[in-house]
Parts: C-alpha cells; structure tokens; sequence
C-alpha cells in the first residue's frame, strides 16, 4: 500500500507540475492576446481618428466648393447681364443673320459685301488723322434711338 501512495504522491505532484506550467503558459498566452487586443484597439483608434479628420477635411472643402460654385454662378450671371456681353450676343445673331441672307437672297450678297467695306473704309478713317482728334471734342449723331428701338 505504500508503494500505491508514493505512486499517487508522485503522480499528484506530476499533475501538479503540469498543471502549473500549462497555468504559466496560459496566462502569458493571455497577456500576450491581452497586449495585442490593446495594439489593435490603439491602431483601430487611430484609423478612425485620421479617418474622421479625413472626413472632415473633405466635408469642409465640399463646403468650400458650393460656395464658391454658387459665387461663380452668380459672376457668370452677372457678366451676362453686363452690356458688353448683350452686344456681343447681338453682334453674333446679326452676324449670323447676314450669313443666312448671303447665301439665300441672291441680290443681297454683293451689296452687302460693298455695305460693309464702306463701312470698314469709314471706322477706319475715324481712327486716323484729323478727323477722330475732332470726333474727341465734338460730339456725332449716332443712331442710338434705332439701336434701342431694336433691342426692345
């Protein structure tokens, strides 16, 4: 029977030698896991952050971009109303129309092309010589009661 006790005594405390080191691995596994769980959460926290700010940067240029949109929105109203740009658009719808009558009225062509070299002959006298100094200090008629007659 003695024998039987030093057999379980010393299988007990075989168990028991196991049982503590399977106990020390387990809890350095566990602190270990622990230390990674803590990197990871760190490393999500900080994703997160950068992805936030990200975020925000983008939410804020967004902004930025509408604002500026609805501000060129309006200069480009703006310079559509101006009556540099009307003129202009009434210059290309006349041009247009004088292109339309060149190639579809016969007779109009040749008188309209002798219309506007005239025309070209006198713009360019007023820009040299005596007469645009004149022109400076005494004013002309022009046709601008026609021009507001048409616009309306």
């Amino acid at each position: 029977m003695k024998d039987m006790f030093y057999g379980f005594a010393a299988g007990a405390v075989l168990a028991l030698v196991v049982y503590i080191v399977m106990k020390v691995k387990s809890l350095h596994i566990i602190s270990t896991n622990k230390k990674e769980i803590e990197k990871l959460k760190k490393m999500l926290a900080d994703k997160m952050e950068i992805e936030h700010e990200g975020l925000q940067k983008l939410k804020e240029e967004n902004e930025k971009l509408k604002t500026e949109n609805s501000n060129l929105k309006v200069s480009v109203q703006t310079w559509s109303q101006k009556p540099d740009r009307r003129e202009l658009q009434r210059l290309q719808i006349y041009q247009t129309a004088a292109d339309r009558l060149t190639i579809n009225a016969p007779g109009f062509g040749p008188a309209w092309q002798t219309a506007l070299k005239e025309s070209e002959k006198e713009f360019e006298e007023t820009f040299v010589g005596i007469q645009p100094f004149f022109k400076k200090f005494i004013p002309t008629k022009t046709d601008a009661s026609v021009i507001k007659e048409l616009e309306d």
